[in-house]
């Protein structure tokens, strides 16, 4: 009879260690998301619980877009990715860790939320910066995402190409204009967040090219007036896409809790939390209710003159790509 309660008891313990680690999701997701996926994991672990009876832990793994997608690739066992840029989602469908068709899975190609790039300039604008033009004027140094380990850095690289063809330019002349960018950027940060640190606490730069949501994480974390926001004449679209990392959740028996995170951020709920946190919501009346935070900008899409991310990453990124023809450190 001892024997049998022993096993029950043991089996209990073992059900219910199953049961706690398949309820604990973990999350990848890039730099500058932490402080919006800190309060909208909370909000989901409320809902959850509300709607389901059932107690969730999420669990945040941050790092550059790329280096996390590597990461994953790697092994790391994160149930979702959260990233802001789509090669790095395509990078794990290719390597068979997400679905092939993880953009047709959830709304809006499976990007939630938008971002765009702009200018941080230091408190009053000693430089007067008002538009690309100004980031290759001599004496100006600009900090940026070394892009080829961050999608920030990519999409700050190819705003400022896309610029230049915005205004009828050739490709010709946007390489020309991004060479001289380039000259002006003292050094690259591994992410978005590195990239901040660099700008505010090592003070070097006059400014930061980032997303627009990194203006509310600096002015929570560092205080508010430390920077000022510049909006530039022309910028792209940055999708943030989402998809379930079907290897993690296939093991761990966490595929239903994964799709249910990745949906809430389309409730109005998410979204919300989203425009409190600079993110552009894709829901029409909440991206009006935050008229103000989310200043009118002429934007271009990525596909109008590079294709998709995919091509510009073999063209520009990939190693001997035209960044690599483009910048050489230290000069």
């Amino acid at each position: 009879m001892n024997a049998r309660i022993k096993t029950t008891i043991a089996l209990i313990a073992l059900a219910s260690s199953g049961w706690a680690a398949s309820q604990t999701l973990l999350n990848a997701s890039y730099d500058v998301a932490r402080e919006f996926y800190k309060d909208y994991n909370a909000a989901f672990v409320a809902n959850y619980k509300k709607t389901t009876g059932k107690d969730v832990k999420i669990d945040q793994a941050h790092g550059g877009s790329s280096a996390q997608a590597r990461a994953v690739a790697d092994g790391l066992d994160a149930d979702v990715v959260t990233m802001n840029t789509t090669t790095d989602v395509e990078f794990l469908a290719t390597a068979g860790v997400v679905a092939k068709d993880w953009a047709k899975r959830f709304p809006n190609d499976a990007s939630p939320t938008t971002s765009t790039m702009l200018f941080l300039v230091r408190n009053g604008n000693p430089k007067g910066i008002k538009d690309w033009d100004d980031l290759i004027k001599p004496g100006v140094q600009v900090v940026v995402v070394n892009p080829k380990t961050g999608g920030n850095g990519r999409y700050a690289y190819l705003a400022a190409w896309g610029y230049v063809r915005e205004k009828g330019g050739t490709d010709a002349q946007a390489a020309e204009f991004v060479g001289k960018l380039y000259k002006n950027v003292p050094v690259l940060g591994k992410g978005g967040r590195d990239a901040t640190s660099t700008f505010l606490q090592r003070n070097i730069g006059d400014v930061l090219i980032t997303f627009e949501s990194e203006v509310v994480s600096i002015d929570r974390e560092f205080g508010a007036g430390k920077v000022d926001a510049v909006y530039p004449s022309t910028s792209i679209v940055a999708e943030n896409p989402v998809a379930v990392v079907e290897r993690t959740v296939a093991k761990k028996g966490t595929g239903e809790l994964a799709k249910a995170y990745l949906t809430y951020l389309y409730s109005d709920e998410g979204q919300e939390i989203a425009a409190k946190h600079a993110l552009r919501p894709r829901s029409p009346a909440i991206l009006k209710k935050y008229a103000g935070t989310f200043k009118p900008i002429q934007q271009f899409t990525v596909a109008k003159y590079f294709g998709s991310l995919s091509e510009a990453q073999k063209v520009h990124f990939n190693d001997g790509g035209q960044f690599d023809k483009l910048y050489t450190p230290g000069k």
